[in-house]
């Protein structure tokens, strides 16, 4: 697919009104997107676990205009409180897919907004959020063209998705969901992400994913900031290199079920994604105290242990512990009994991989 393809021709059908509700769940990479080109690019593909509990739940009522406007009308609500700080990013947004979903213009839109997980946790809602915006205005759209295809319908939620936020682009199927081009993956787009087609052992099936709130604060830098600054960046073109050799890598180990290469490889990513944070101009060190006491812990956990449990990394401090389904009673005693105090308030989220968004009505 083109982008062409997503400009759609006229509409066949007339609707004067209307209200859908879709719930998108948030994902965590397994190996990271770090720097992107124009219009929501990736610079490197990624891979992405699908999450079940951590979602965004967005309602939008929509009413058409008596005639189209230049302008965007829409109110945003989080949680049933107006956020008109939500406006800006939401009408730029807009903006971008203008071009996708003509309609935009000649409606006005209340959208509605909840998450799953507690606000300012640290959790990014941004893939979630977005990602269930979009599929809310491609419900529209589905409404406007009846005969739309469910591929086709799938592919242009995630390719709006990617534009509000690049990560969204992997939270409309599951349960692993790979994004940006890799000569090894048969389908895959830069444009929107796309079901792993490879084999996946069942132990993957099920895995869990306990997220560990060590910092609820604001973001010390932006993902769009974060991802600007591998421009220019002098180990750019060798973390790009790596990420297309470890989606490698992980075909094997997803197929035959190799728990300690896909600890190797995931470890190993989140490091390498806070490593190029560390050696850019400027330079930012994202972890804190805590989350570096959590890692010492899961390290010596699973020597003693001998489970498979691990942990990967967003742009942050807090830690994603990722282990699979049948050592869960294992080790979720010890986040619960180990690890919880490095926790802010003690707070943390069991989840685990489920299978992308829902239409709820």
């Amino acid at each position: 697919m083109t982008e062409k393809e997503f400009i759609p021709s006229p509409y066949t059908k007339s609707v004067l009104s209307g209200k859908t509700t879709y719930k998108s769940p948030s994902n965590i990479a397994l190996v990271k997107y770090w720097g992107k080109k124009e219009n929501q690019i990736p610079a490197n593909p990624s891979i992405s676990f699908t999450l079940n509990e951590c979602a965004t739940v967005t309602t939008v009522t929509y009413e058409r205009l008596n005639e189209p406007s230049n302008s965007f009308f829409f109110d945003v609500a989080l949680d049933g409180k107006v956020e008109e700080n939500f406006k800006p990013k939401i009408s730029t947004f807009f903006e971008r897919v203008y071009q996708y979903l003509p309609f935009l213009k000649e409606y006005q839109f209340k959208i509605e907004t909840s998450n799953s997980f507690p606000h300012s946790s640290g959790i990014a809602s941004s893939a979630s959020g977005m990602s269930a915006l979009a599929l809310c205005l491609m419900e529209i759209e589905r409404n406007l063209n009846p005969e739309m295809t469910q591929d086709y319908f799938n592919q242009k939620a995630s390719f709006l998705a990617r534009l509000g936020s690049g990560s969204a682009a992997r939270s409309i199927k599951g349960s692993l969901v790979q994004w940006g081009v890799h000569a090894k993956i048969e389908g895959s787009s830069n444009l929107y992400g796309v079901e792993y087609p490879h084999k996946v052992h069942s132990v993957f099936q099920n895995y869990c994913d306990t997220i560990l709130l060590v910092d609820k604060g604001q973001k010390q830098v932006s993902s769009t900031v974060g991802h600007d600054l591998m421009h220019g960046h002098p180990f750019a073109e060798q973390r790009f290199h790596q990420a297309h050799e470890n989606l490698l890598k992980l075909e094997t180990v997803l197929a035959e079920g190799d728990l300690n290469g896909f600890i190797s490889i995931v470890e190993s990513e989140a490091l390498t994604l806070h490593a190029m944070m560390m050696t850019s101009q400027p330079y930012f060190i994202l972890m804190k105290p805590n989350t570096l006491e959590i890692i010492n812990k899961i390290w010596a956990f699973r020597e003693d242990s001998k489970t498979h449990v691990c942990f990967t990394l967003d742009a942050g401090a807090n830690v994603h512990v990722l282990y699979p389904e049948d050592e869960k009673a294992q080790v979720q005693e010890f986040i619960e009994d180990e690890l919880a105090v490095y926790c802010q308030n003690g707070q943390f989220i069991h989840d685990f991989v489920g299978n992308g968004a829902q239409k709820i009505n």
